[in-house]
């Protein structure tokens, strides 16, 4: 199995205040896309709500609830991020997702982007769990998820891994690797 790159530029636009299905006041986020010389019309390819609840910051995305931000921003500070997905179920495609204890460290540091460097930011650690390693008789799994917020500004950098490895069987000579991951890092804001 070979790793597939993928390069882009992302533009985040808030674009209208609405209500979410609890009736909460929201904010409806389209994400657009070009190339990442920025020549290529922006194109729309996801939307998704942000919900500030006075002690929290929700965040609706694929039909999955997150609790991405929590009151008080203070290292060590931690929370069940992913408690409204269903990781649990028989059905779930989620189940990586399970158990992720959210925490904040670094607060109020500064971060380095490509183009700048955020005078205050804050470093949520996700997750950053693995089983086994890629050999050619062990089952494996990785799973790494982090998030920086800059101050007045939102989310600046994203780093997201999951894969899991099958090793060679009577019916697959040969394993196989299969995952996805992403990372975002801002490189401008208004």
């Amino acid at each position: 199995t070979q790793d597939t790159v993928v390069s882009y530029l992302a533009l985040d636009v808030v674009d209208a205040a609405i209500t979410d299905n609890l009736g909460r006041p929201s904010f409806r986020v389209i994400r657009y896309l070009s190339d990442t010389s920025g020549a290529a019309p922006w194109a729309p390819t996801a939307t998704f709500l942000v919900t500030p609840t006075g002690h929290s910051i929700e965040v609706v995305d694929n039909n999955m609830r997150f609790i991405k931000l929590v009151s008080p921003i203070v290292s060590g500070n931690s929370w069940a991020g992913n408690s409204y997905i269903d990781t649990r179920s028989a059905f779930s495609q989620f189940a990586y997702l399970d158990g992720w204890n959210y925490n904040y460290d670094s607060v109020g540091m500064p971060f380095a982007t490509f183009s700048q460097t955020v005078p205050q930011s804050v470093t949520i650690h996700q997750a950053n769990d693995s089983s086994g390693a890629v050999a050619d008789s062990v089952y494996s799994t990785r799973t790494y998820s982090e998030e920086v917020y800059g101050k007045g500004i939102g989310l600046i950098y994203k780093n997201f891994l999951h894969w899991e490895y099958q090793p060679p069987n009577v019916n697959v000579p040969v394993g196989s690797t299969t995952g996805y991951g992403i990372k975002l890092v801002m490189v401008d804001h208004n």
